[in-house]
């Protein structure tokens, strides 16, 4: 990846101040300032893409299929959204607005004003159940893998969960511990436990949470517990030595 992560602020202010994202990175230009045709093109599409997802799940996405169902030739589902990748994404855009507004101004624990590891707690847990409730198309839009990690609403993710790091673990490297944790919160390790290993979610959020314990415990905890203490052991008797004068 050529693309470096933005270094993090170290209080919340920054964030909170910054513009929620669109998931939708092949448009650049705000929704206001579309033209209207364009954006009623828009909005078909999307229109028609969600059905097809409600109908067929979100393998029954494709370009053909949504071009089809909006009724417009395919080359302005591609013109407005690049790839499929990119239609599932924007699909996504509301749940990632939300979820954004949600830790970064929402109320604690998940937003500002809990200490940073009940909102790292929080966080790992919402992703867990959002993930859960749209994974079908959250897997459809996995980026590839020169793109996933330089996508601008995962990079808003990692920071945050950085930033959450540093003020828990200030001497610990939180850029890596921060992949670390985001890799705990994929869509395919979501999918193989839930799915395939038929475990449920609530044994997820449980070992989030005990991961962000363990990965947040003070590194003197165990040095500094009192030593467990350990009953003397007897003493060995050694035999009289017979007294002088008396043989053995």
């Amino acid at each position: 990846m050529s693309a470096a992560l933005p270094p993090f602020p170290h209080t919340e202010e920054p964030f909170g101040r910054t513009e929620l994202l669109q998931l939708d990175t092949t448009a650049h230009e705000p929704d206001a300032c579309l033209r209207a045709d364009a954006a009623r093109n828009r909005a078909r599409l999307l229109d028609a893409a969600a059905r097809l997802v409600a109908e067929h799940g979100a393998a029954g996405v494709t370009m053909e299929a949504v071009a089809a169902a909006a009724n417009v030739g395919k080359g302005t589902v591609f013109r407005r959204f690049g790839d499929r990748t990119g239609l599932l994404t924007a699909l996504l855009d509301h749940s990632e607005k939300k979820f954004q507004a949600a830790f970064l101004g929402g109320p604690p624990p998940l937003g500002p004003g809990a200490p940073p590891v009940e909102r790292l707690r929080a966080f790992g847990c919402a992703m867990l159940r959002r993930s859960a409730e749209q994974l079908d198309l959250q897997l459809a839009a996995e980026p590839s893998a020169d793109r996933r990690f330089a996508s601008p609403p995962l990079r808003v993710l990692h920071g945050h969960v950085a930033l959450l790091l540093r003020q828990a673990v200030p001497d610990a490297d939180t850029e890596l511990v921060a992949h670390t944790l985001m890799g705990y919160l994929n869509p395919v390790l979501i999918h193989h436990l839930t799915r395939q290993c038929g475990m449920p979610l609530e044994r997820l959020e449980d070992g989030w949470t005990d991961l962000v314990d363990r990965v947040t415990a003070p590194a003197c905890s165990t040095s500094a517990a009192p030593a467990r203490s350990t009953p003397a052991a007897p003493a060995r008797s050694t035999p009289a030595a017979p007294a002088p004068g008396i043989n053995s």
